[in-house]
C-alpha cells in the first residue's frame, strides 16, 4: 500500500514544481484551455441527451410499472454519463498532449534539467513525434474502449453495476491516464509503447496512486486544465524514478538490485 501513497506523492511534487516555476505553469495551460472548450460542449450535450438515449435503448421497459422502470433507466442514465466521463478523462489527456506536444515536451525537459543528470532528447522531427504520439494514443484508446465496453455490460448487474463497476472504471481511467502522461518523458528516453506498459505493470499500485486521484480531480470543471502542467511535471519525476530508481543498498554480495524495468528500445515510427 505504500506505493499508493508514493504515487500520490509524485502528483503533489509535480504541482509544487510548477508552482515554483510560474512561467512553465502558464506555458502549460494553453493546450488544456483549447481542449477544455471542446470537451465541455460535448459533456453538456451528453448530459442533456442521456435520458433520451437510454429511453431509446430500453423499449422493453416502456410497460414496466413504477418504480422498476424509473430505477432501471435512472441507473442506466447515470452509467452512460459515467461512461462518458470515463472516455472524456482518457481522451482529454490524449488530445491535450497531442495539441500541446511542443509545450509539454519542453516542460518535461525542463523538469529533467532541474533535477540534474541526463536530459534525454528524442532527436526526432516534430512531425514524427506527433505521429508516434497519435499512433500510441489510438492504441491506448482502443484498450480503454475494450475495457469500457466490458464495464458498460457489467453495469447491468444489479447493485454491483452501480457501485463496484464505476470504481473499477476510475482505476482503469487512472492507470491509462498515468500511461499517457508518463509517455511524454518515456518517449524521450526511447521507450516504445509495449515497453512502457511493461514498466508500468511492474508498479501498478504506484501508477494507480498517481493516476486515480488525478482522474477524480478531473471530474471538477476546469480543474483538469490547471492540473495538467503539474501532472506532466509529476509524471516526468515518476518516469525518472521508474527508469533509473535509486540504487538499492549493497547487501554484501557486491551487487545492488538493478530493478526489473525493461531496457529502452530504439524508436520505431
Amino acid at each position: 500500500m505504500s506505493d499508493l501513497g508514493a504515487g500520490f506523492g509524485y502528483l503533489m511534487k509535480g504541482q509544487r514544481w510548477v508552482a515554483q516555476h510560474g512561467r512553465w505553469f502558464g506555458f502549460g495551460l494553453l493546450p488544456g484551455l483549447v481542449t477544455l472548450v471542446v470537451y465541455a460542449g460535448a459533456l453538456i450535450g451528453l448530459g442533456y441527451g442521456a435520458d433520451d438515449l437510454v429511453g431509446w435503448a430500453t423499449p422493453f421497459a416502456d410497460d414496466w410499472s413504477s418504480p422498476w422502470q424509473g430505477l432501471l433507466r435512472t441507473g442506466l442514465t447515470a452509467l452512460v454519463f459515467v461512461f462518458g466521463l470515463f472516455l472524456a478523462v482518457i481522451t482529454f489527456t490524449a488530445v491535450t498532449l497531442l495539441v500541446g506536444q511542443p509545450f509539454y515536451e519542453s516542460l518535461s525537459e525542463e523538469v529533467d534539467r532541474s533535477e540534474g543528470g541526463e536530459v534525454p532528447e528524442s532527436g526526432l522531427p516534430l512531425w514524427q513525434e506527433l505521429w508516434i504520439s497519435a499512433r500510441d494514443s489510438v492504441r491506448i484508446l482502443l484498450r480503454v474502449a475494450l475495457y469500457g465496453i466490458i464495464l458498460f455490460a457489467c453495469g447491468f448487474i444489479p447493485v454491483v453495476g452501480q457501485t463496484v463497476v464505476p470504481a473499477i472504471g476510475f482505476c482503469v481511467s487512472g492507470y491509462f491516464l498515468a500511461e499517457e502522461l508518463t509517455a511524454v518523458a518515456l518517449q524521450r528516453r526511447g521507450m516504445v509503447l509495449k515497453d512502457r506498459l511493461v514498466l508500468l505493470r511492474g508498479r501498478r499500485l504506484l501508477v494507480l496512486g498517481f493516476g486515480v486521484p488525478l482522474v477524480l480531480s478531473f471530474l471538477i470543471p476546469f480543474v483538469a486544465v490547471f492540473l495538467m502542467p503539474g501532472a506532466v511535471a509529476g509524471a516526468t519525476l515518476l518516469a525518472r524514478d521508474l527508469v533509473d530508481p535509486d540504487p538499492a543498498p549493497d547487501d554484501g554480495s557486491g551487487t545492488a538490485d538493478s530493478g526489473d524495468a525493461p531496457a529502452p528500445r530504439a524508436w520505431s515510427a
